[in-house]
């Protein structure tokens, strides 16, 4: 995966008038990893909706600038729509095995829950944005929020609202149909900490699918033909058991595309990425 871009290449491409926090810690410590950036619309009326945007990497690598690098022009829709989009790092599955990694995204959700008057945003119209392991998590956290799962949560930090809407882009559903799933030191065995094979188990409590239920959030799921790192069958299932249990949802397969890239910038799946979020989140 290419360099991710630095924080000014990022900001230098906003809508002016965007309001920027960054690097605001969310879980009362120092870690670079524990550290989230809002960005606000310009001249919105506040309480804004907000798109919590979760970065890929195989749980292993790159940070909350890095998915934003080839998404400008989505991420300028999202704004020029008047939703805020806050952006959060996590630690990686190396030094936070799940469910620690997921522990940490639903802690910055839960930070942005109990902040969200001071920076105007509205609690009841919250979705979330994530693009491979990114995917992953948002899948999860958007299929298990409702069921308070044990474990998922820093203790204390639960929070009971709803995510009105999820974007998942090509991320993992179901970790025991993943290339790696005999190696411990693939990324999917790096995040449980074994094998999924050999650990089916924890496999199970680490994917998206095994907490699907009708009280789930729309999806909207996008997934590249050419995808060679995560297959679009991960997708094609989680599509079909969403379907099952009767939760709104909607997949592509994004014709001639690979695992990420500008290819999911273009106008056909921002409009639609818009028109999903208009709808759900205001």
């Amino acid at each position: 995966m290419a360099q991710p871009p630095s924080p000014g290449q990022i900001q230098e491409r906003l809508p002016e008038g965007t309001t920027i926090h960054g690097n605001i810690p969310y879980h009362n410590d120092t870690l670079q990893k524990h550290l989230l950036d809002i960005y606000i619309p310009s001249e919105a009326e506040k309480p804004v909706p907000l798109v919590v945007f979760i970065h890929g990497g195989g749980w292993i690598s790159n940070d909350k600038y890095a998915d934003m690098g080839y998404m400008p022009n989505t991420i300028n829709a999202m704004l020029d729509n008047g939703m805020a989009i806050a952006s959060i790092d996590y630690r990686f599955a190396q030094d936070a095995i799940f469910p620690g990694i997921l522990q940490d995204c639903n802690k910055a959700v839960s930070f942005l829950y109990d902040h969200a008057g001071e920076y105007g945003l509205d609690t009841s119209n919250i979705g979330l944005m994530g693009f491979s392991a990114g995917g992953h998590l948002a899948a999860l956290m958007g299929t298990s929020q409702n069921n308070e799962v044990e474990g998922l949560h820093v203790a204390g930090s639960y929070r009971p609202f709803r995510y009105q809407a999820v974007v998942d882009f090509y991320g993992p559903t179901d970790l025991v149909l993943l290339p790696g799933n005999e190696d411990e030191k693939s990324p999917e065995g790096i995040l449980i900490g074994a094998a999924p094979l050999l650990r089916p188990d924890l496999a199970k409590a680490a994917s998206p699918i095994t907490y699907i239920d009708p009280e789930d959030p729309p999806f909207l799921i996008f997934h590249g033909e050419k995808d060679n790192i995560v297959s679009n069958k991960q997708s094609k299932l989680f599509s079909a058991w969403l379907d099952i249990h009767g939760v709104e949802n909607e997949l592509t397969i994004v014709a001639d595309a690979p695992h990420f890239g500008t290819m999911y910038d273009v106008e056909e799946i921002r409009s639609r990425v818009i028109a999903f979020l208009n709808e759900h989140l205001k």
